[in-house]
């Protein structure tokens, strides 16, 4: 009974944590150097589609990039530091796809727009959009937070998803007898608990669901008292969460109780979420859809595991520290190099 009561007390706490990719801050503006890493940079691709994913240097954007290229599709992945190492690791292990790369801070219209036309260009259709670039701000009281860091976290998780949306839906209401899919990443605070340490995360996060619902209403209903858009192509926006993933955002600042529990028992690695993850997405086909890591059934089966059969961890050690793979690198925080 009390496993029971742990489980549903914490499964709407836990869901969709965090997202799952790091777009690091940079001192100013980055110029938009767009370079197309592909096997043929002068023919649009005969693919099975198009997908641009934000925040895909690294973590769980990385791997849903190689996952879409398994299944045929061509991808644009993006960061706000240079992509150009991430897109070789990507055309070497996955060549099914093409993908093409570029710089782009999500928080700077300019630089979106940018973003959108190299899009266009070497895509041709976009498909899917997935909005996955996301900062926590570091875990801290919110009196120790600096305005800047306050207006970074706000301008690339909020903003910066209004902008990519707006862009992405420009671009897919072009393509005629196209549906495009829009994924806004959601996190930790999006159910309205508190998230203390992140108190500027989780109200960026806590926004999104609003703008989704406000986005499928207009899409599906139009805005009353003006005339409803008809476009050449259909356009539908969903939520995304990929729950906790080890990733420098989620262990940035954490403490080895965090990362004994929760993080020891639900997280999970980038390639393991974005395995789950890419094709729930491609099989979503209603306008406002959810699709999710951190199911209810999954959560229970883990705390089943950890506290009932007494499994350990794979990935935390019983002192908090991070379980390192001979062979592989890891940073200072304890996370795991993709490539």
């Amino acid at each position: 009974m009390r496993f029971v009561l742990l489980s549903l007390c914490l499964i709407s706490s836990v869901s969709g944590f965090a997202p799952p990719s790091l777009l690091s801050p940079a001192a100013t503006r980055p110029s938009l150097s767009a370079t197309a890493t592909s096997r043929s940079t002068t023919a649009l691709s005969m693919s099975n589609g198009g997908v641009v994913i934000t925040g895909s240097a690294g973590g769980v954007g990385f791997a849903y990039a190689g996952e879409f290229m398994d299944r045929g599709y061509d991808v644009v992945i993006c960061d706000v530091k240079d992509c150009s190492a991430a897109a070789k690791a990507l055309t070497d292990r996955h060549p099914n796809g093409k993908v093409y790369h570029t710089k782009c801070d999500v928080s700077d219209a300019k630089s979106v727009d940018q973003l959108a036309q190299f899009a266009k260009k070497n895509l041709g259709t976009v498909n899917y959009w997935i909005n996955n670039a996301g900062v926590n701000g570091g875990r801290r009281d919110l009196r120790d937070v600096p305005i800047s860091q306050v207006e970074m976290v706000v301008k690339v998780n909020l903003l910066g998803t209004l902008l990519c949306t707006k862009a992405a839906m420009e671009i897919m209401g072009e393509q005629a007898g196209v549906t495009g899919h829009i994924f806004n990443t959601v996190g930790s605070g999006v159910k309205g608990g508190g998230t203390p340490g992140y108190a500027c995360y989780g109200a960026t996060k806590r926004g999104l669901p609003q703008l989704t619902e406000s986005l499928v209403k207009e899409l599906d209903e139009g805005v009353q008292g003006y005339p409803k858009k008809e476009t050449p192509g259909k356009i539908q926006v969903h939520s995304l969460s990929p729950g906790m993933v080890f990733t420098k955002l989620l262990l940035d600042d954490s403490t080895p109780e965090l990362r004994k529990f929760p993080f020891g028992v639900l997280a999970a690695q980038p390639e393991e979420v974005a395995a789950d993850l890419v094709p729930k997405i491609l099989a979503t086909t209603n306008n406002g859809g959810s699709v999710e890591f951190l199911t209810t059934d999954r959560i229970l089966t883990k705390f089943f595991e950890r506290f009932v059969l007494q499994k350990k961890s794979e990935y935390i050690d019983d002192d908090g520290n991070v379980i390192k793979t001979p062979g592989a690198q890891y940073d200072e925080l304890g996370v795991r190099s993709l490539y």
